[in-house]
């Protein structure tokens, strides 16, 4: 354990105005209120924070930083409180102290809600302080190398896991890359001991046989630098068993096949000796055409920076070569401590650098939980990622896989909220199109325009994953809202009553339900029957005698349908019925597959747990298997507003076409003529003669695809057209 002189000492070496009192006093404050507590190792607890401080004083911090590591453990294991810090350290230390604390007394149900809740107030406090970040980094480094001595293999297990997928990532995030590898390898040591021998076996084998190979190419990359007339210092390494193992896994090669198992590292004095140097190596050796980075010109988010190279090397092996000046090999090794602004007034998250951060925040915001903010984390913090542009020139770095979409998001939630489309590279391309290294992204928006439920499925920034489930959460429960409005509506007036706030409040408690708001958003998804709410509010009501085997609603709709229909009149809409139009599809309201409603079928609701209403056409086949729920069948009608429905919807064609040139570009034309729109096209037979083919079409009614319908059967080219219903 680190004695106190030499803690003291330590931090005296590199900051001589260091407060020496208050290093002490944490000192002696930690050891007494740590008392005779242990560790799994058998050592005394205090051992551990005096070895959090020792971590975070290699990285040259400031002494509230060394004071924080001293007592980051009093207020979770301790009598110690808040006030009892703040009074003796400074209320600086003491919301340190608290952010990296984790929430122990947090009642939770399982480990991957406590980990989420901990992130989530680490998050919170490192948007104030990166420093907090810093103890908290210094705390998992300590105990990932103590790991060992805890017996259960699980709970082990678990810890390696969240140190690789959440602070490894953070720790690269933020530049400290020497603290990011050595977390990978003592987590990889723990979640795949097998895998890592395996590595480090063959890292063995092959230093044996070429034993003297690092220096002699060491001393090759001099000679051709200094016959370049360049001084530098030359430094090789064998990769890291973990970095080795992760590319062989992403690339599915062998070991063998790795052309960077050896990294060489050049320094020189400064940025235009950088480019000097690759012009040298480049003009000497085989180029491996791929593998050249410049992240002077365009550094990493958290501030890396550094030209990146391979090449055939001097004795003929592939090798990775860096090429970086003093300051940017201080950067790549200790991150945001290299340049620490907290000797220069104060902590600030505004920086660049910390933008990834401001993106947490975000999430965090808009993350109705913690697991989701998890997940939402793991996706933003583990990632390889791609450098794109905007119009204006400004560098956003966004994870590989991402789309316009994700880039939208990035610029600001509200253009990611508007976007209609993107040009790449000057090109209007799919909003699914997946972004490389280098695009230039021009996002086009419209005031009209919302999320849409879809984007979901192609996005892979938490940040826009987050955002889009954020707003389905909030339109969704205001259709519920509006849907549950309805149906206890048509319910209580169906008896002869009127829906009050009244008398909903006074039984909402019977349901479980917060307010009456969550009462009747409950009704509307389905998970409470409006006939429920009455028989609540009225106890003595009897439930009405049901005929046709219960389902009452949907004769009646039927026969007044049916009468409209057969006169040629547009279906009327009716008091008793729920309107549908207004209410999104996807949302509380969903078409079913089955039969493609359209505004004019005589249609029938159906209601669906956690869902709210499928809506069928009332001759749909699905029907009989719900005969046996009368009380899930609602009376439903399109209402139109001046006898034109709102919307889009798609009805589905099943089409026999001759197999002859040019068939399907007469459908297709004869579809667009009739203002239609072919959002899918599937074959589902083939012969000499013809072929058989389901088409689904956006129209606005089923007037509209009776026309289409009409237009393609007089096409010479088309067989057969009808409907379909499945």
């Amino acid at each position: 354990m680190i004695r106190q002189f030499e803690l003291v000492e330590r931090v005296h070496s590199y900051d001589p105005d260091a407060d020496e009192d208050m290093l002490n006093r944490a000192y002696v404050y930690g050891l007494k209120k740590h008392g005779t507590q242990l560790r799994a190792s058998g050592d005394p607890y205090f051992s551990h924070p005096v070895e959090v401080a020792g971590i975070l004083a290699e990285m040259k911090l400031d002494t509230a930083s060394i004071v924080t590591g001293l007592l980051h453990d009093t207020l979770e294991d301790t009598d110690a409180t808040r006030d009892e810090i703040a009074g003796m350290f400074g209320e600086s230390v003491a919301r340190l102290v608290d952010g990296v604390t984790k929430l122990s007394r947090l009642e939770v149900q399982s480990e991957s809600t406590k980990e989420a809740e901990n992130l989530r107030k680490l998050v919170l406090a490192m948007s104030s302080d990166i420093r907090v970040l810093l103890v908290k980094l210094a705390d998992r480094l300590h105990n990932m190398r103590t790991l060992h001595h805890i017996k259960d293999p699980a709970r082990r297990r678990r810890i390696a896991l969240e140190t690789m997928d959440l602070y490894a990532p953070l720790a690269s995030r933020i530049g400290m890359e020497n603290i990011k590898r050595e977390l990978e390898e003592l987590a990889f040591a723990e979640l795949n001991p097998d895998g890592r021998a395996s590595v480090v076996a063959r890292q063995g084998y092959l230093r044996e046989r070429g034993e003297q190979l690092v220096p002699q190419i060491e001393a090759e990359l001099v000679r051709t630098l200094k016959e370049g007339g360049l001084a530098a210092h030359v430094s090789g390494r064998e990769k890291t068993p973990y970095s080795i193992w992760r590319k062989m896994q992403t690339k599915n090669v062998s070991f063998e096949q790795l052309s960077d198992i050896m990294a060489f590292r050049i320094i020189v004095a400064d940025i235009g000796q950088c480019y000097q140097a690759l012009g040298l190596l480049h003009g000497r050796y085989q180029v491996i055409p791929g593998r050249f980075k410049d992240y002077i010109s365009v550094p990493k988010p958290n501030g890396y920076r550094s030209l990146h190279t391979g090449v055939i090397g001097p004795l003929g092996q592939r090798i990775e070569i860096q090429i970086r000046t003093e300051d940017m090999q201080d950067q790549a090794d200790r991150g945001v401590a290299a340049h620490w602004i907290y000797k220069q007034g104060g902590p600030s998250t505004d920086a660049p650098q910390y933008a990834w951060l401001r993106s947490l925040i975000e999430i965090l915001d808009k993350a109705p939980n913690a697991e989701e903010f998890l997940e939402h984390t793991k996706l933003e913090m583990f990632q390889d990622q791609v450098f794109c542009f905007t119009p204006k020139g400004k560098l956003i770095a966004l994870p590989r896989g991402a789309t316009p979409i994700d880039f939208a998001y990035a610029v600001h939630s509200q253009v990611g909220d508007t976007c209609v489309g993107a040009k790449i590279n000057g090109r209007m391309l799919p909003l699914r199109t997946q972004l490389s290294n280098g695009d230039q992204v021009e996002i086009i928006t419209s005031k009209a325009q919302t999320p849409s439920p879809t984007w979901e499925r192609f996005v892979v920034t938490g940040k826009a994953k987050a955002a889009i489930r954020r707003f389905i959460r909030t339109r969704q429960r205001e259709q519920y809202l509006q849907l549950g409005r309805s149906l206890l509506d048509k319910t209580f007036h169906e008896e002869g009553y009127e829906v009050t706030e009244k008398g909903l409040d006074g039984v909402r408690a019977n349901f479980k339900q917060a307010s009456t708001d969550d009462l009747v958003a409950a009704v509307g998804a389905g998970l409470i029957g409006s006939r429920e709410v009455l028989t609540a509010v009225y106890p003595g009501l009897k439930q009405p005698a049901r005929k046709d085997g219960g389902a009452d609603v949907v004769p009646i709709a039927r026969a007044r349908n049916k009468a409209a229909a057969d006169a040629g009149r547009p279906v009327p809409a009716d008091p008793n019925q729920i309107a549908i139009r207004g209410l999104i599809p996807g949302m509380a309201v969903h078409f079913a597959r089955c039969c493609h409603p359209l505004p004019g079928d005589r249609i029938v609701g159906i209601i669906t747990t956690g869902k709210g209403v499928t809506i069928h056409t009332i001759d749909c086949a699905t029907l009989e298997s719900f005969s046996d729920t009368p009380e899930r069948w609602i009376d439903v009608g399109w209402d139109t507003m001046e006898g034109v429905p709102q919307g889009v919807y798609t009805g589905r064609l099943k089409v026999t076409v001759a197999n002859q040139p040019g068939s399907l570009s007469k459908l297709s034309t004869v579809i667009a003529r009739h203002e239609g729109n072919i959002s899918n096209l599937r074959i589902v037979n083939r012969s000499m003669d013809f072929f058989d083919m389901v088409i689904d079409v956006e129209v606005a009614d089923v007037k509209h695809l009776a026309n289409i319908t009409a237009a393609l059967r007089a096409t010479p080219a088309i067989n057969a057209v009808e409907r379909a219903r499945n």
